[in-house]
């Protein structure tokens, strides 16, 4: 696929790095032409020099035969016109981009053929906001994801010393749960994944995801670890868009404060905020943080816009005696370096917004990809088509489905009801299929997997 990408920063490069790989033929537009030799000189991409809303950039960069335009510049004016022009001279067939303002965003009429032609919005804080409020639902988790409209869940969670789980093989663990059917779909040891079997031990340490129906997923948690208690207090660094979010989002079941520096965005905080309070200050302030008794806060979320502020807020507040930190981290290069030590959860908007990105991008029925372990392996959700004539999955039993190496299937999603993956469940038509994969460049053996033949059609 021809794909002209807008904006070579840390979202646009590493969106380019990742469909490179899949055989994509990409172009990457920024006006920062050293940013754009850094990126050509290891990575198999076309660069152009330029804005990316000028139309003779854009057809520079070949928008005349592109089939899609990907805009994600830190403006939202220039994603939104970089669109416009793509359809109206290059008639682009596909256009996302990413906006960020709420002003935007709340009016959906902006974004259609009549006015800002924009098939797909990615929205990072509201991708963000979500991911955060995952965790904060179901303590105990280092990663929480949706599929089929919330109908099943997949859980990441750590395994520490003298937990139930440690020591266990898999198949130990089903028997303990005769009315909660799961499936452990991931495990990553020592940052390496492992590919489970019902023979697998678990380890202290492991990373353990596992997928289940929502409403077992509290019953299955318990299973693997001893479950935290509800988080009731939540503390909020930054008042910015993640931040008022999330506090907007959760003042209603749980004790908010949000601790903001400039006094404008603070008045505006405490007049939006029905429950929750806004204090005005740093977040790094120590004595700030103890007149606020951070020592009995459950959660402390760092979502500034500054990550040096992000960490070390997130470090004061954990040595304070916070519970549990949650840390937003724009620099990839720093959140392996800081999660699991003093910092519980790790948050890199540039994986979250990759992932939603990546769903419109793959070709067949994607509804759905994620990152796992910031991009070390993926979960995908794809739409099951054609018949038994025509498919290569439909009408089989998952055991005589031949996958690439390195891909497993989890849950299917049929319906309302959710089947986890044993060998005897056969693929219909419609089914939601949710699969792993330990290796992204299996990807594009999964998208053939699932295509379906001209006799359908």
């Amino acid at each position: 696929m021809k794909i002209i990408i807008v904006g070579a920063g840390q979202v646009g490069g590493t969106l380019a790095e990742h469909l490179a790989s899949e055989r994509n033929d990409i172009t990457l537009i920024d006006k920062d032409s050293n940013r754009l030799r850094e990126l050509q000189d290891r990575l198999d991409i076309g660069t152009v020099a330029g804005h990316g809303s000028h139309p003779g950039v854009l057809a520079r960069a070949g928008a005349e035969d592109a089939e899609m335009l990907i805009a994600v510049t830190d403006s939202d004016e220039i994603n939104m016109v970089a669109c416009q022009v793509a359809h109206s001279m290059f008639r682009t067939p596909q256009r996302i981009a990413r906006i960020r303002s709420h002003a935007y965003t709340q009016h959906a009429s902006l974004f259609s053929k009549e006015a800002f032609p924009i098939d797909v919005i990615i929205s990072p804080e509201n991708l963000v906001t979500h991911a955060i409020e995952r965790l904060i639902e179901y303590p105990g988790a280092v990663q929480v994801l949706d599929f089929a409209d919330g109908k099943a869940q997949l859980v990441g969670m750590k395994a520490y010393h003298g937990g139930p789980m440690v020591g266990q093989q898999l198949t130990e663990i089903r028997k303990r749960m005769p009315n909660a059917d799961t499936r452990v779909a991931a495990i990553f040891r020592r940052n390496r994944p492992i590919l489970p079997e019902g023979s697998t031990v678990i380890e202290a340490d492991d990373d353990v995801f596992f997928i289940a129906a929502r409403e077992h997923i509290r019953q299955v948690m318990s299973e693997l670890r001893r479950i935290d208690n509800p988080y009731k207090r939540v503390m909020i660094a930054g008042g910015g868009n993640i931040g008022m979010r999330l506090a907007e989002t959760i003042e209603s079941r749980y004790a908010v404060k949000v601790i903001e520096m400039h006094p404008e965005r603070c008045k505006l905080l405490s007049e939006r905020l029905q429950h929750g309070i806004a204090l005005r200050g740093s977040a790094s302030d120590r004595e700030l943080l103890i007149a606020e008794n951070v020592e009995d806060t459950d959660v402390f979320c760092a979502l500034t816009n500054d990550d040096e502020i992000n960490i070390m807020s997130s470090l004061l507040a954990k040595r304070l005696g916070a519970a549990k930190v949650i840390t937003l981290i724009g620099n990839p290069a720093y959140v392996d370096l800081v999660q699991g030590v003093d910092i519980d959860i790790a948050i890199s908007p540039q994986q979250v917004t990759i992932g939603s990105l990546l769903t419109h991008v793959r070709r067949g029925h994607m509804t759905n990809v994620y990152r796992l372990r910031r991009g070390a392996a993926e979960a995908l959700e794809i739409v099951a088509h054609g018949d038994s004539s025509n498919s290569k999955v439909v009408g089989k039993a998952l055991g005589d489905i031949k996958l690439p190496e390195g891909v497993t299937i989890g849950a299917i999603v049929r319906g309302s009801e959710v089947l986890i993956a044993h060998r005897h469940v056969k693929v219909q038509t419609d089914d939601h299929v949710i699969m792993f994969l330990v290796d992204k460049s299996r990807t594009r053996e999964v998208e053939k997997l699932f295509q379906v033949g001209f006799g359908f059609f």
